[in-house]
């Protein structure tokens, strides 16, 4: 864990839930049709585990799983992994500090699903964890169903991590994604065919990947690196470096240490350059 993620893992007291209730509060009062729905997800709870549990619950469940039962097993995996508790703050920091149409942190709790689908990732994941196979993949299904972003149970996701907008982001079953990436929408982190065994990329600390880029096969986006929108990745990227195109070639160095952070999805044009 890196040292933030670290903090809110052993902080009782981290000051993200309070935050919360004093937007959705001001929110209320100015917009009173609201109020019931900001009662029954934030304003009723006691701290952030709570709303989101209850959150999740009522988007995810089923005639077969109501949201009652789902809130509770959501909640098991919350009691039982800390690390998961930390992972939550830090992608809500993620999406409040790196995604300049957010006003607050109630905004990106509430409403986005790319959020959303990262946390209910991490309960599918603890799932499969724990050998539930069966119940993980059901889970894996019902997020494709409501977010629009198909996460593998399997995966392996770090903290701090932003997917942005969400819609049609697939990664695959044996995808690594570290710690302070950022996926825009329609990211695909896949296979290349009908390979098996460990067939998934691995993208590195600080990488951003733009909108619509595909990355394909067991191969490694190195550290600080950046894909430009709607490439498509083949080979290994080396570290800090920017790749673009189809398929994707090396045009440029990454200016900053972790370009997820600064979502600065430009590039220099160039009129040829190294391949990867």
């Amino acid at each position: 864990m890196d040292e933030l993620t670290e903090y809110l893992a052993n902080s009782a007291e981290d000051g993200f839930w309070d935050q919360i209730q004093s937007e959705a509060r001001r929110e209320a009062d100015r917009e009173p049709v609201l109020g019931g729905f900001l009662y029954a997800s934030v304003l009723r709870h006691k701290k952030l585990e709570d709303g989101l549990s209850a959150l999740l619950a009522n988007k995810l469940h089923t005639p077969d799983l109501p949201a009652s039962l789902l809130c509770d097993l959501i909640h098991v995996a919350l009691d039982d992994d800390a690390s998961i508790r930390a992972s939550i703050r830090a992608d809500l920091m993620a999406a409040r500090t790196r995604d300049p149409a957010a006003r607050g942190y109630a905004q990106p709790f509430l409403y986005y699903k790319g959020f959303h689908a990262l946390q209910a990732y991490r309960f599918a994941h603890w799932l499969w964890e724990q050998g539930r196979h069966g119940l993980a993949a059901h889970f894996q299904n019902r997020i494709s169903e409501a977010f629009g972003v198909d996460v593998h149970p399997a995966a392996q996701i770090g903290s701090g991590v932003l997917i942005d907008h969400g819609t049609s982001v697939v990664i695959g079953e044996t995808a690594v994604v570290e710690d302070n990436v950022s996926l825009l929408h329609e990211v695909t982190l896949g296979g290349t065919g009908k390979e098996s065994g460990d067939r998934h990329p691995k993208v590195r600390r600080g990488v951003l990947i733009g909108a619509g880029a595909k990355v394909l096969g067991n191969i490694e986006i190195g550290i600080g690196a950046k894909v430009a929108a709607c490439s498509v990745v083949l080979r290994d990227v080396p570290p800090h470096t920017t790749v673009a195109g189809i398929p994707a070639r090396v045009v440029g160095r990454c200016t900053v240490a972790e370009p997820a952070l600064e979502m600065d999805s430009t590039f220099p044009f160039a009129d040829s350059g190294a391949g990867i």
